[in-house]
């Protein structure tokens, strides 16, 4: 008995700790890409990591671009993307390649 009572609030911990952890799927489209001015690059070697729609819950908020260099050689920039599927909208994230 004392055993159970001593679980019972870790297994409601870790159930809303599951909870928490979900994908984002959007019903309406990103706005266009935002054209971004940024200048030169801060030093050699960096790379331009270009901004994004990003869903903040009830709309889409701007994440500006930034520079940034590569985590090792010959890293190449995937920039992120919204794709259309299975009628909803799912952000892809910029990474390294």
């Amino acid at each position: 008995m004392r055993r159970a009572l001593l679980l019972t609030p870790l297994l409601a911990v870790l159930s809303l700790t599951g909870c928490a952890v979900r994908e984002a799927y959007v019903a309406v489209p990103p706005p266009p890409p935002r054209v971004e001015v940024y200048g030169y690059a801060p030093g050699p070697g960096y790379v331009w990591c270009d901004g994004y729609w990003n869903w903040a819950g009830a709309r889409y908020t701007w994440v500006q671009g930034y520079w940034a260099r590569p985590p090792h050689p010959h890293a190449r920039w995937v920039r992120g993307r919204w794709e259309h599927r299975r009628g909803r909208y799912e952000f892809e994230r910029g990474h390294w390649r």
